[in-house]
């Protein structure tokens, strides 16, 4: 009877020691969500891991928390209901903070301000937005630069609009002429274009918007305020500093959303 005891009392100690370290390891990764197409804020290299700036971010992030990170890659539309769905902590994406987005997300703070970019074929004859009239456009689904196409379609008057999964297929109809117009980050769009595969393309149009990059989170993350600290760390030491030169090519501005620590935003202002 004793034997059968302790040995009833040795496995159930063994089964709770075995979940309480698939518990610890579990809380020592940081699932990651993460659009795969998107340099050089994310891409995946040659062998299928991830890079680029915001990827240097979070894992920067995850070491300083005592972390690591699993990257999953998503459709961009996939990556909302990610976080909503607590399938992931964070999402990395070169992600608006929005108001709209913020009444179903949480969000760190920003580290990037953006600006939207008008992709065409260098003949194309777009010199500003007026050229978009009477155009065929497009951008990516769900994205800040189609909602500010849509917010503004009768002032620009375009004449169709096409609504993109990726940038990849995007680009290609850009290439192949079935839009006139591509309207994306200014970033990545001067990052693509800068491919071998990608002369004959150019940024025609600069578009300031003040839109600020930032990490999202699902709504109320146990996560956020530690992430967020990690982030002002980064500014403050001059490592998100670093990132930023080294993946965008120029030092970022003094006073700028890259070495100005912040709280955790409560509103897109």
């Amino acid at each position: 009877m004793n034997l059968k005891n302790n040995l009833i009392v040795g496995l159930t100690v063994a089964a709770l020691t075995t979940l309480s370290g698939v518990s610890a390891m579990a809380q020592d990764v940081l699932k990651i969500g993460s659009y795969p197409a998107n340099p050089p804020w994310e891409f995946k290299n040659e062998a299928g891991v991830f890079e680029g700036f915001e990827v240097d971010i979070i894992n920067e992030v995850a070491a300083r928390l005592g972390k690591t990170t699993e990257i999953s890659g998503y459709d961009f539309r996939a990556l909302f209901v990610a976080t909503a769905s607590g399938r992931v902590d964070a999402v990395i994406s070169s992600l608006t903070i929005t108001d709209e987005r913020l009444e179903a997300q949480s969000f760190t703070q920003p580290y990037f301000s953006g600006a939207l970019g008008v992709g065409t074929k260098t003949d194309a004859g777009i010199a500003d937005l007026d050229g978009l009239e009477g155009k065929r456009i497009g951008s990516i689904a769900t994205s800040f630069p189609e909602n500010w196409l849509k917010e503004r379609e009768d002032e620009l008057g375009y004449k169709s609009y096409s609504s993109y999964d990726t940038t990849a297929n995007m680009l290609t109809d850009l290439r192949s002429g079935r839009i006139d117009a591509a309207v994306n980050d200014v970033v990545s769009l001067r990052y693509a274009f800068a491919q071998p595969t990608m002369q004959g393309l150019q940024v025609s149009v600069e578009i300031p918007t003040g839109d600020k990059f930032a990490i999202m989170m699902p709504k109320g993350s146990e996560h956020l305020e530690a992430v967020n600290g990690a982030i002002s760390s980064m500014k403050e030491d001059g490592t998100m500093a670093a990132l930023y030169e080294k993946w965008l090519g120029v030092a970022p501005a003094e006073g700028s959303l890259a070495v100005t620590p912040l709280p955790v935003p409560t509103s897109a202002d």
